[in-house]
């Protein structure tokens, strides 16, 4: 890695001069950039078209959150902190459209130029850039946060940090970014790291984690408030410098930001029903419709909002952690998918009302075709055809059952597959050869009342094929600490998948992430086809290229077996008092990462 941070950095006039002119033979000054093609908006747009421009300024959204919180630096692996800040709290150079599948305009930049082949990428910052104190942003801190990022935040940092070749200030407000990879979006990505303030940390080590420690940025709220356990309240910053921006038009318009902590997450529903938070998200379709009938809804002072989006279902279910011996094998993992009677689980939780996740890019246009691979997907495939699991190119679906308590069918194939894997029921119990048992726990995370409850159902489906495994329900700081490291057999996992997917795939799913703690990968991927099909998406230049090698990709981890999907969630239920409101026409993501924080606003 070559940088050169803003003080040591010289170079001649001369020098400089020929550089420009170099820069300007390729690209030239651009006010956005998106994945493939040009952005959508022009140069001259007034504001992204999913806000109300006109929208006052005002209130305060109250929401709940389960657990709590023992640091403020969302940046580092140490600490706990509140997964929000991480989105609230910090800008990039460039910031995101959610009306598009993959396009960025500039932020803290003024201006960005490429090349063709996207190998660099070169930001020049706008001069009334400043941060929450009131200090300009500067190259300096903009080459400080992308090194101490990568080499000691936290470690979804770690795998761009590599890729950069060099970083270096060209021009008193312009900074460079150059590859060493063939990656088309890695220009993307470093548009939207977070850009922090290089003298807070001065005299500060970055990776310790605490309550005294808040990071200076941007953005345009702050932290204020804060109370482990009890509350954590942020304020929009009335000098905010990116206010008058078009892209932050009709954007950060509550003057607080406000989490209730709840121990028992069971609670947060009772503590909107009796008026404590202003705004709930629920994600039970069974309590949607059953249980939001009291006063305040009959009177309209709080109102039911159903959110439809576009975008992938993404994994919402049980991932099997394949680092282990007992789910190395696929038939194993398919054996947990049989025992699993979805539909007698989907009549207790839900009454049958939520459909299902059929695989990682379903409700979008990503998702895998049923049937045989075919067309491009196919020719994407076949040169990898020795290596692949059974339904990849034949096509994979999930098991029908029955809707019984126990499912004799689906138990005779479970067994079987377990038999075939070396594994048989002896004296009652499912063993291997030398009779050691087959066994594994299961980590969930205190209050995941649904979960505990899907899973106490469940445990008993295994009884049924000798399999007894240990339940462990710990504290939110224990999760994450054991997430991290990957201590579970099987537990809970959400992936959010985007409409265009890309390096953050590798992170969920690359050989390299399964060893990496404290990555994404949580079942432990390691498919040297995953990653040859995740290259070929980033490599591709068109829409039509990405698609193929993206149903692909989720060919490859359906039929993977490496999660026992639940619901998929096509919509948002958003309950809410009638003094909030949210602007219309919806974003193609409908309500996603702080849409409602950040684009809501109050109104009588």
């Amino acid at each position: 890695m070559a940088y050169l941070t803003s003080r040591s950095f010289k170079r001649s006039a001369a020098t400089l001069a020929l550089l420009i002119a170099s820069n300007a033979a390729f690209a030239a000054p651009q006010y956005g950039l998106a994945m493939y093609g040009n952005p959508e908006l022009p140069a001259d747009f007034t504001a992204l078209p999913y806000v109300n421009p006109e929208a006052p300024k005002g209130g305060a959204i109250v929401t709940g959150e389960g657990g709590t919180y023992d640091s403020l630096n969302p940046f580092i692996q140490k600490g706990n902190a509140p997964w929000q800040l991480r989105f609230l709290m910090a800008e990039g150079l460039m910031g995101r459209a959610f009306s598009e599948p993959f396009s960025l305009y500039c932020l803290l930049c003024e201006t960005v130029e490429t090349d063709p082949d996207r190998s660099w990428v070169e930001f020049t910052l706008r001069p009334e850039a400043k941060f929450s104190d009131g200090t300009p942003v500067t190259v300096e801190d903009v080459i400080w946060s992308f090194e101490t990022l990568g080499t000691e935040g936290h470690g979804r940092y770690a795998a761009l940090w590599g890729q950069i070749e060099t970083l270096e200030q060209t021009g008193p407000n312009k900074v460079k970014f150059s590859f060493n990879v063939e990656n088309r979006e890695l220009a993307l990505l470093v548009a939207m790291r977070p850009i922090l303030k290089k003298a807070y940390w001065d005299d500060k080590d970055f990776t310790q984690s605490g309550m005294d420690q808040i990071p200076v940025t941007s953005a345009p709220y702050v932290v204020s408030k804060t109370e482990p356990g009890m509350y954590l309240e942020l304020t929009r910053n009335p000098d905010y410098w990116g206010k008058d921006l078009p892209f932050m038009r009709g954007q950060a318009n509550f003057d607080t930001i406000r989490f209730e902590y709840f121990a028992d997450p069971s609670l947060v529903i009772e503590a909107f029903k009796a008026g404590e938070l202003n705004a709930h998200r629920e994600f039970n379709v069974q309590t949607w419709e059953e249980q939001y009938d009291f006063p305040a809804v009959t009177r309209g002072d709080v109102i039911k909002s159903v959110i439809p989006h576009q975008r992938p279902t993404g994994m919402t279910g049980f991932a099997m952690n394949a680092r282990l011996p007992q789910f190395a094998d696929w038939r194993v993992r398919q054996a947990m998918i049989e025992a699993f009677n979805f539909d007698y689980i989907n009549e207790a939780q839900t009454e049958n009302k939520q459909t299902r996740i059929t695989s990682y890019f379903s409700n979008s246009p990503l998702g895998m075709r049923p049937g045989p691979a075919e067309g491009k997907v196919l020719e994407l495939l076949a040169p990898y055809r020795d290596q692949l699991l059974p339904g990849v190119l034949e096509g994979y679906e999930l098991p029908q059952t029955s809707g019984r308590e126990l499912d004799r069918g689906a138990m005779r194939r479970a067994l079987k597959l377990m038999e075939e894997a070396g594994w048989t029921v002896q004296d009652g119990a499912m063993k291997n050869a030398a009779g050691a048992p087959f066994t594994f726990e299961i980590v969930l995370k205190v209050g995941d009342d649904e979960n505990q409850s899907i899973i106490d159902t469940y445990t008993q489906m295994l009884k049924q094929l000798g399999i007894d495994p240990k339940i462990s329900v710990v504290d939110k700081a224990q999760y994450t600490q054991r997430m991290e490291t990957f201590d579970f057999g099987m537990t809970p996992v959400r992936y959010g998948l985007s409409l265009s997917p890309g390096n953050e795939q590798y992170a969920y799913f690359g050989e390299a992430a399964a060893d990496t703690p404290g990555s994404r990968n949580i079942a432990g991927v390691k498919d040297p086809v995953v990653d040859a099909m995740i290259a070929r998406m980033l490599d591709a230049t068109d829409r039509e290229g990405s698609l193929a090698a993206t149903r692909a990709l989720d060919r490859l981890l359906t039929a993977g077996r490496y999660a026992i999907p639940l619901y998929a969630w096509n919509e948002s239920f958003d309950a809410h008092v009638k003094e909030l409101h949210y602007p219309t026409p919806l974003p193609l993501y409908g309500d996603w990462i702080m849409w409602r924080e950040m684009t809501w606003y109050w109104e009588e």
